[in-house]
């Protein structure tokens, strides 16, 4: 599809609710009518297990797959290896071969492009391409950066994991400079908040303070919901595992938000290509 948009769901801190984020808003997004594909670039194949295939060391084609075959010039067939979720997303899967791809990136040529040249032939078929990163900002991370339109990042409701986002923009900035000058952010979700606590309501109002006149901050925030972390185990979205629960309604309102965000970011670039 001519509109649509890739996203990377980044944050070199580990347990800040990327891969949830990644379920829910995709789901979401499906919901409401939208065509969207999940990517999983994390070895440790969380994104894949989420969704329900457990064994993901077993599974037959995997993102490291296609890569490889890329890096080695070879015929690749996209579609091969794309799961189909009952919640009506797609799903790019992983294992841990794909630290292995890592490696081979490094000598490869126009190396950090090795994702997109995989990613773009799924755009005439999709409204949303979500991309789960690994917890780091090595080659894969990059890669993923290269391949997006913009990034979300969760950030914990805690105050080290908020330490690591001047790291993080540093290093979205350094390829919006050299590689991919169209990346943009689209905002900080905060995550896995008690907003009853003194520590999550300082880290709101440090992240705003902070970052907010640099990146958006969504007005959402998601809760901490023990239904929400079963639901890695249950390879259902919040949605299908229990819609009535607090994180759900938040996962909901984050959806419209990313939705009316990309509106407006389409009109105004179809006002600019009218002027």
């Amino acid at each position: 599809m001519a509109g649509c948009k890739v996203i990377s769901i980044a944050n070199q801190k580990g347990g800040t609710g990327k891969t949830t984020t990644t379920v829910n808003l995709g789901v979401g997004l499906a919901n409401a009518g939208k065509k969207v594909l999940l990517v999983d670039a994390d070895p440790q194949g969380d994104l894949t297990t989420s969704l329900g295939w457990t064994d993901p060391d077993n599974l037959p084609v995997t993102l490291s797959d296609q890569l490889e075959r890329i890096i080695r010039d070879s015929p690749v067939n996209v579609y091969d290896g794309i799961l189909h979720h009952q919640e009506g997303v797609d799903l790019v899967p992983a294992n841990i071969e794909l630290s292995g791809v890592e490696v081979s990136l490094v000598n490869a040529m126009s190396r950090e492009f090795t994702m997109k040249s995989y990613l773009n032939d799924f755009k005439e078929d999709y409204d949303y391409i979500l991309i789960d990163c690994m917890p780091s900002l090595g080659m894969l991370t990059i890669n993923a950066l290269a391949a997006s339109d913009s990034v979300i990042i969760p950030v914990q409701a805690h105050y080290l994991p908020l330490k690591g986002m001047t790291q993080l923009i540093k290093t979205i900035g350094k390829v919006q400079r050299q590689i991919n000058p169209r990346l943009k952010i689209d905002g900080a979700l905060l995550t896995l908040a008690d907003m009853r606590t003194n520590l999550a309501q300082a880290t709101a109002t440090s992240l705003k303070e902070n970052y907010g006149k640099l990146i958006k901050v969504y007005q959402t925030v998601i809760p901490v919901a023990i239904k929400a972390a079963e639901t890695s185990a249950s390879g259902k979205s919040i949605y299908s595992y229990d819609k009535y629960n607090a994180a759900a309604k938040a996962y909901e309102n984050f959806t419209r938000e990313v939705i009316a965000d990309g509106e407006k970011q389409r009109n105004k670039h179809e006002a600019s290509r009218t002027r």
